[in-house]
């Protein structure tokens, strides 16, 4: 049965929680496909996502329609 078992990671991961806090009505697109890389869609949409560069940079270019927060 223990060889069903994941291993367990002995390096906790950073993550990062990132809302919508406003539209992307009216933005440019690369603002809206940034959103969407985000896995944001609606106002108050909420994921989190693991502390990356390239997240931190997609966080970044949006960082006026977002609101983040340090992960759980």
């Amino acid at each position: 049965m223990s060889e069903l078992l994941a291993p367990e990671n002995t390096e906790a991961k950073k993550t990062v929680r990132v809302t919508q806090v406003n539209s992307a009505l009216g933005r440019k697109p690369g603002q809206k496909a940034t959103l969407v890389g985000l896995g944001l869609n609606k106002i108050r949409a909420t994921r989190v996502l693991e502390d990356t560069p390239s997240v931190r940079g997609m966080i970044r270019k949006v960082a006026h329609l977002i609101k983040v927060e340090d992960g759980v």
